[in-house]
Parts: structure tokens; sequence; C-alpha cells
């Protein structure tokens, strides 16, 4: 599987609509499976919430990273296989904060330090494509009043304005790797008759 990371640096709002199918071919023309990022507020409208248990709730911040992932692989696509990349993705992240001596814990797709809230992430599927969408919070600001959370830049002097992109590759290039290397494995594994 041939996966693409496009790294955009113009800043803009991540509102729901961006979990839309083929929305990085519409803004980007990138018509592969895919990993969009870039660094923006976010504000998901009511309409775009694709989470019952969210409805009614607010979801913003006013910086967070973002991560658009589309996968076209399997037709039709498969919201199972969506929500286990989407764990991967999460995990991989946690196996990063990890190096850098942060501890943290995750409830489903939820990574949370000292007990505050750090991401937020939705899988689905269209006809055509699986969608994630994940984001990490950069600062504490702008996020739900019932909601305790806490951004890169707080958590000690380690992430900042110049290493925030390099955490960014990271996360994808470890992503595309394991998935990729799933496809290898695939490929080279003999079946059980």
């Amino acid at each position: 599987m041939n996966i693409t990371h496009r790294h955009i640096k113009d800043i803009f709002e991540y509102d729901g609509s961006q979990i839309n199918p083929s929305w990085a071919f519409r803004e980007f023309g990138i018509y592969c499976s895919s990993v969009v990022t870039w660094i923006g507020p976010v504000n998901i409208a009511p309409d775009n919430l694709k989470d019952f248990a969210d409805v009614g709730l607010e979801i913003k911040s006013n910086n967070m990273v973002n991560f658009i992932c589309e996968f076209f692989d399997q037709q039709p696509p498969n919201i199972r296989i969506a929500y286990l990349r989407q764990r991967l993705l999460v995990m991989i992240f946690r196996e990063i904060l990890t190096e850098y001596g942060i501890k943290s814990t995750r409830e489903g797709d939820d990574i949370y330090v000292d007990g505050r809230k750090l991401s937020i992430s939705i899988a689905s599927v269209s006809l055509s494509s699986a969608k994630i969408h994940f984001a990490l919070n950069i600062e504490d600001k702008g996020t739900p009043d019932d909601v305790d959370t806490i951004g890169l830049f707080d958590i000690g002097d380690i992430f900042n304005e110049d290493n925030l992109e390099d955490l960014i590759f990271d996360i994808v290039n470890r992503f595309i790797f394991e998935l990729e290397t799933i496809e290898k494995d695939i490929s080279k594994t003999k079946v059980l008759l």
C-alpha cells in the first residue's frame, strides 16, 4: 500500500468536514491513501460530529496538531480495520511519549498525561475509504470548560515550536512504516491449509 504524507504549513481550522471522503484529493490533489498533517484550531460543528457519544458536547481547542488519514486499500472499507489503525496511531504516539520519559495513560483512543486529556480522535468509513482524525492539544487553551486538558507545550520543557514539526514527522513515519511492513508480512506469509 502506497501512503503519501503531506504536511500543510498553512494554519486552518479542523471543523469536522475534513473527515469527509476524498478531502485530501479535493483540497490538495492527493489521490491515494494519505496522511495530511497541519497545525490549527479545532472547533467541530455539531453537524460534523461522527461519534454518537459526542452529540451535545463541545470539541474545540485553540491550537492542535491535526492528522487526517484516508485509506483506499479495502473495498468496501472496513470500520473495524479503521479503528484498529486508529489505535495503532494512538499507541505509536504514546510510545514516543514513553521514549521522552513522559508517563501517560490511554482510554480507548484518548491519551491522558497527569490525568488530563491530551488528544481527540475518531475513525469512520465512507463508501470508498476509511478515515481517521487524530489531534493533539498544543496548549491547554480554548478547550471545553468541563474537560481537564493538557497540551504538548504544557508537558515540562520537552516540546516546543522548534521541535513540533519533527514530532509530527516522527509519528507519521512510524505509522506508515508499521502499515507498510504489515503489507510486506502479509505478502510473505504462508497461509494455513
